[in-house]
């Protein structure tokens, strides 16, 4: 049976003893024991079919799941829509007149949609689409920056039955172009631009470079955003403002099979093709649902933000499906975490009231090397849960994040999960988990995980896998069943989901995350994963953050290097260069002391905060740099490698 570590217990990665929820937070959360895990112990299907009566359906399933590994089938024969789940299904109620989004752009201005209003912008933009002869099932892609029009023309999507294909706005032409291309998109839904740091991204250019050899794009919508000026073309793009004032203002929701397409979302792997991970309605909108209502302790009062951009999967489930299925108020917001200045996300908190933040464990080493006075010199009272995800976070950070930002008082919420998940797999449940700084603690009820080695035996630490199939799981790989079966099923040959990523579990089944399995570096025959590097770093007083990479050695096979950035007011000298090799030693063992340390002022980081190691691998071994694209500032690769040559 599932149970909790009694207290104390000294954590494994953190001198700190495990964290457990306050009485009062414990007495008002909305799970208060382990019911849930005990019911999906017992019967996980029949715990499954009591889940998805969370949604609105219009024909209830006749079978709960069909597996033929690796393919799956979830709630056979139910019939439901996602939009509808998301807005029709709380009109009526009070929340009908709840402020769903509230939007704040980079320069102040401020936007307000209640439940109603999104709800008729929707409505008006699902018929947009039929007028530019957008069908059931046609593809739909999506190319804009954060703002509520994107929320807006995900739902009108599915509200229809198109299924859309967001694009992250900071990917180059060819990089739209070969996503549009794959999925085969008869619209691109743009803008004239999107704002960063006082600039303007030139959205609509970048579109039309990238679909000048589409021959699958029939018509381009634009949203005038920043003002930036355009061409546009006739017959083909069309104002997005002219076309919602010529709209019908009522468009029914198609009933939809729950196995049919919701969305397809493209993983920015960083070799080969990317893939197009295909998301189905039923299951995709039940993960969605509960596992947001289950691990934040959602309350009808809560300001909940996700910082995570809409281009990401993060941005599907846990900024547009799952908090509006569950009636939430958030805030969106346009634009960067230090402009104008470094308070700008603390100064949103207070602004709004903010009660639930979710954002990069790599936001959080930032605003720690930025230093406690950003966040000091503003209210965050209203904060009671803290949430992280993208890629593990070390202790370290995780301690200042609950000290500096929770104010000691708010549960941190460390998930795991992916693209091709869906939904949250790992993670605390707030009120009820108790908490080890470092770890993503136990998987979620009805979800199945395990550590195993190569052959698939259970294991303390080895391959984080996943045992049996659950509801939001991924339905393929877009036009490419081989890779399907070849990336996530071979490994091996009993039904279990290869993650791609390693884990450790403790004694108490607590797992910690140690990143993907082909970040490891082979030292002298011993494999050592790079985030267990990287932490003992980020543990050092002087550190903010840390990325580590292995590079040719003609004795050990590999040699360690770490580029470190440094808090601020720290300087870099050849002393503090040795203290952190011994800190490692100390924090690890001789054999992870690096071979280099190289000081720099900022990581190569996507804007959804994941660090892109190869690019750093690339500029160590000389070769040619790779796809920059994805980099939230494609500036500091120059900069790295003169370090780097310098050095």
């Amino acid at each position: 049976m599932f149970d909790f570590p009694a207290e104390p217990i000294t954590s494994e990665a953190s001198t700190e003893v495990v964290c457990f929820p306050s009485e009062t937070f414990k007495q008002n959360a909305n799970v208060k024991t382990l019911t849930l895990f005990e019911k999906a112990a017992n019967d996980r299907e029949a715990f499954w079919a009591e889940q998805a009566k969370c949604l609105d359906w219009f024909f209830a399933w006749d079978k709960v799941l069909e597996w033929n590994p690796p393919y799956a089938k979830w709630f056979v024969g139910g019939k439901l829509n996602a939009c509808f789940n998301c807005l029709d299904r709380h009109m009526d109620t009070p929340v009908q007149s709840k402020t769903a989004l509230i939007w704040e752009g980079e320069r102040g201005e401020e936007r307000i949609l209640t439940y109603e209003e999104l709800y008729n912008e929707v409505n008006r933009f699902s018929n947009v689409l039929k007028n530019l002869g957008i069908q059931r099932g046609d593809k739909v892609a999506i190319y804009m920056p954060m703002v509520p029009e994107a929320v807006v023309a995900m739902l009108s999507c599915a509200r229809i039955g198109a299924v859309h294909t967001v694009i992250f706005a900071g990917f180059s032409a060819d990089s739209v172009r070969d996503r549009i291309l794959d999925a085969g998109a008869k619209l691109l839904i743009t803008a004239d631009g999107g704002f960063r740091k006082g600039k303007i991204v030139p959205l609509k250019e970048t579109a039309d470079v990238a679909i000048e050899n589409t021959p699958c794009v029939n018509g381009v919508v634009v949203l005038k955003h920043t003002g930036h000026p355009v061409s546009m073309q006739s017959h083909r793009d069309h104002w997005y403002d002219s076309l919602m004032n010529a709209a019908e203002p009522k468009c029914p929701c198609e009933i939809m099979d729950a196995e049919d397409e919701l969305f397809i979302l493209y993983t920015s792997g960083t070799t080969g093709k990317p893939k197009g991970v295909v998301h189905t309605t039923g299951g995709y909108m039940v993960g969605s649902t509960m596992s947001t209502r289950w691990v934040f302790d959602i309350k009808p009062s809560d300001v909940y933000w996700c910082t995570a951009d809409i281009g990401w999967i993060t941005g599907h489930s846990c900024v547009v499906y799952g908090p509006l299925s569950n009636g939430m108020t958030q805030l969106i917001y346009e634009g960067m975490p230090d402009f104008p200045e470094r308070n700008r996300f603390w100064k949103l908190i207070e602004k709004y009231g903010v009660s639930i933040l979710y954002t990069a464990p790599t936001a959080i080493r930032t605003f720690m090397k930025w230093g406690e006075q950003w966040p000091q010199s503003c209210d965050l009272s209203s904060l009671r849960v803290l949430g992280s995800a993208g890629e593990p976070i070390n202790p370290e950070a995780w301690m200042w994040y609950y000290q500096y930002i929770g104010q000691g008082k708010c549960p941190i919420i460390d998930t795991w999960w992916q693209t091709e998940t869906g939904s949250l797999m790992i993670s605390p449940i707030a009120g009820l988990t108790p908490l080890k700084p470092g770890s993503a603690t136990r998987s979620l009820p009805g979800i199945d995980v395990a550590v195993v080695d190569e052959q698939g035996n259970s294991v303390s630490s080895g391959y984080l896998a996943i045992t049996s199939p659950w509801p939001s799981m991924l339905r393929g790989i877009y036009n490419d069943p081989v890779r399907y079966e070849e990336t996530y099923w071979k490994k091996w040959r009993n039904g279990y989901y290869f993650t791609g990523d390693g884990a450790k579990q403790d004694d108490d089944g607590y797992l910690w995350l140690t990143g993907r399995i082909d970040d490891v570096i082979n030292v002298s025959g011993h494999r050592l994963g790079t985030m267990e590097i990287e932490s003992a770093l980020v543990d050092h007083k002087s550190v903010a953050e840390a990325a580590v990479i292995g590079i040719s050695h003609d004795i050990k096979g590999q040699a360690i290097v770490a580029f470190v950035t440094l808090k601020e007011g720290q300087e870099q000298t050849a002393s503090l260069e040795d203290s952190l090799k011994e800190h490692v030693v100390k924090k690890i063992g001789a054999l992870a002391r690096p071979e280099r340390i190289i000081f720099i002022c900022d990581l190569p980081k996507t804007r959804s905060g994941k660090i892109i190691r190869r690019l750093l691998r690339d500029i160590a071994e000389g070769r040619v740099i790779g796809d920059v694209t994805t980099l939230s500032d494609p500036s500091v690769i120059a900069e790295i490698k003169h370090q780097y040559q310098e050095d």
